[in-house]
């Protein structure tokens, strides 16, 4: 069971109310919209903590991010570590939520994903323009678009990993050691 719809998913929370529901979005996706009981830990912190979840994390765990690549990527470090019980909802967030799953809403910020395509897009419209009076500016539209293949072939985004350490994407950060604590069965 390694990537399940949110019907199963919503079945799957209401059935085992000791399943570790895992956010791996940045603080400010995981402010603006997240399913109730969830433990924000951002992907980039899952990689700097592995051995330690693995370790304390006790049941079953099902991981969300906003379209379910991030979450992928989070399952398999967490197979590889040897973490096998473990789950991803399929299409993230934006799954649950159009599926009409319940969840605690604030302050509103853009995806991560969004703000990739607004800056990706904002250098390439802005190099496009500037080559016209100097001409090699284009060459930065080539390099964003060969980043994005990349990304594309890789299903990593060198831009998204950078953008979400920006502090927009921080504020309200995660408390890592809180989120591990309730992967043990600690108090929150």
């Amino acid at each position: 069971m390694s990537r399940i719809d949110a019907a199963t998913a919503r079945e799957l929370i209401n059935a085992s109310p000791g399943v570790l529901v895992v956010d791996v979005r940045t603080p400010a996706e995981f402010e603006s919209a997240h399913i109730s009981g969830a433990i924000n830990l951002p992907l980039d912190q899952l990689d700097a903590h592995l051995r330690r979840i693995v370790t304390d994390a006790g049941g079953r765990m099902l991981l969300i991010c906003q379209s379910g690549q991030r979450a992928e990527r989070a399952r398999r470090a967490l197979s590889d570590a040897g973490l096998d019980d473990v789950a991803v909802l399929d299409g993230g967030m934006n799954a649950w939520i159009a599926s009409g799953g319940h969840c605690e809403r604030g302050r509103v910020r853009w995806p991560l994903e969004r703000q990739v395509r607004l800056v990706a897009g904002s250098l390439v419209l802005g190099s496009v323009v500037a080559s016209l009076w100097v001409p090699p500016a284009v060459v930065v539209a080539g390099l964003v678009g060969a980043g994005l293949t990349v990304a594309a072939l890789t299903d990593t985004c060198a831009m998204g990993m950078l953008l979400a350490k920006l502090p927009y994407n921080r504020s309200g950060g995660a408390d890592v050691e809180t989120a591990i604590a309730r992967l043990r069965g600690g108090a929150a």
